[in-house]
């Protein structure tokens, strides 16, 4: 029997009884068609163009069947990043959503028998973070466009600056207050008892009546008696004052010490900016030193692993060779760091007047950030910061 012509109410009739899902078992991959019924796939596989088509693909299998594994893990990973980004979700929810196209590319045409080695493969690839819980498989997907992970480094590289930078302040705080506390303990004053002459002396006075204007002279113990009660106003009237002066002493260095905090931030604040500004964006990689790799995005193995610059590709770039496993690779200077070495180890000068120049370094400073290095003339070199020079590879 011919086929249908389009637009007839037998055609309308045949896709409205194909139209969504059907058995997966009557679907023929090679020639992209849907059965309804066992019948109706038999007579398919018995069809001439169905003949044609295994002919085809017995010539080259692996060519078909690499390209159908290709457009469904395009078609699946495409629609994790465009449906859900970089969230965690279930792997068959993901699935459920892909297959509602009627014309997506099956598994069964797959390398893969399952959705568990599916997921599996993905994750060993890379393109998702994939984790198995008592719910089933989850994945992630990890966004590997440029300007992405452009942006990721950007902000990582800003908390780094923020955490640094809270941590030196932090460290400055806590000099600042041991500074103030030894100066404390230093200006602590020593107060006595004031003790008084107790000999017995015969004090007289002259007291003047306003009547009689004629001059008396007291006893001996009542002068006593006038001297104790003055003299225990006064000690009274001066530990009066003395404390109020100590409260207002301890006060005043209060205010001071918050004020000596707020300037030493500012200055700090301004010098890290500045420092900043110098150091942007310029290339440091030399031949011959030893880097650490401090980005992901290689993969997990080699976060965190030194290697040895053999070779610069444009300044910003290296050729790195690692010394765990020998493996060579090609790395921008923005995913590594400088590597420093034990004292009285030979290191190379990256930036500044100095630079290519080999020295040993004598001291670290771990508060500052910074180091001492001594050139090959004697010539020490203070404060030189990690960024500035790196461990020399001595074969």
């Amino acid at each position: 029997m011919g086929k249908t012509e389009k637009g007839t109410p037998k055609d309308l009739a045949n896709k409205m009884k194909a139209k969504g899902l059907q058995k997966l078992r009557w679907y023929c991959q090679m020639c992209q068609k849907q059965c309804r019924d066992e019948n109706g796939f038999k007579c398919h596989t018995m069809s001439e163009s169905h003949q044609r088509q295994l002919l085809l693909f017995a010539e080259n299998p692996d060519k078909y069947l690499d390209s159908f594994s290709e457009e469904f893990m395009e078609g699946y990973t495409s629609l994790l990043k465009r449906r859900f980004g970089t969230k965690r979700v279930h792997a068959n929810n993901v699935y459920q959503e892909y297959i509602q196209d009627r014309h997506h590319v099956h598994m069964n045409a797959t390398q893969w028998e399952t959705l568990t080695d599916f997921v599996k493969w993905l994750g060993r690839e890379g393109y998702c973070v994939v984790d198995e819980t008592e719910k089933g498989w989850y994945v992630a997907y990890v966004d590997r466009d440029p300007e992405t992970i452009r942006r990721q480094e950007m902000l990582k590289k800003k908390e780094k600056f923020e955490k640094d930078e809270e941590e030196r302040m932090q460290e400055f705080i806590n000099r600042q207050i041991e500074l103030g506390q030894q100066k404390e303990k230093k200006e602590e004053a020593v107060y006595t008892e004031l003790k008084h002459d107790e000999e017995g002396k015969a004090v007289g006075l002259n007291l003047k009546l306003s009547t009689n204007k004629v001059p008396v002279k007291l006893k001996t113990s009542a002068v006593n008696n006038v001297l104790e009660a003055t003299s225990s106003k006064k000690r009274t009237h001066m530990q009066g004052k003395t404390d109020s002066k100590k409260q207002r002493t301890a006060l005043e260095e209060i205010m001071e010490a918050e004020m000596q905090e707020k300037r030493a931030k500012e200055m700090l604040a301004k010098q890290l900016s500045a420092e900043k500004d110098v150091r942007k964006e310029r290339p440091w990689l030399q031949r011959d030193i030893i880097v650490k790799i401090v980005s992901k995005d290689l993969g997990s193995k080699y976060y965190k692993v030194k290697g040895v610059v053999k070779d610069i590709v444009n300044e910003y770039v290296g050729v790195i060779i690692l010394l765990e496993c020998g493996t060579t690779l090609k790395v921008d200077q923005a995913k590594l760091e400088t590597v420093i070495p034990s004292p009285e180890r030979k290191v190379l000068i990256l930036n500044g007047k100095y630079s290519g120049m080999e020295a040993i370094l004598k001291k670290i400073n771990e508060s500052t950030f910074s180091a001492e290095l001594e050139l090959k003339n004697g010539k020490v070199l203070s404060n030189v910061p990690y960024e500035d020079f790196s461990k020399l590879h001595v074969p």
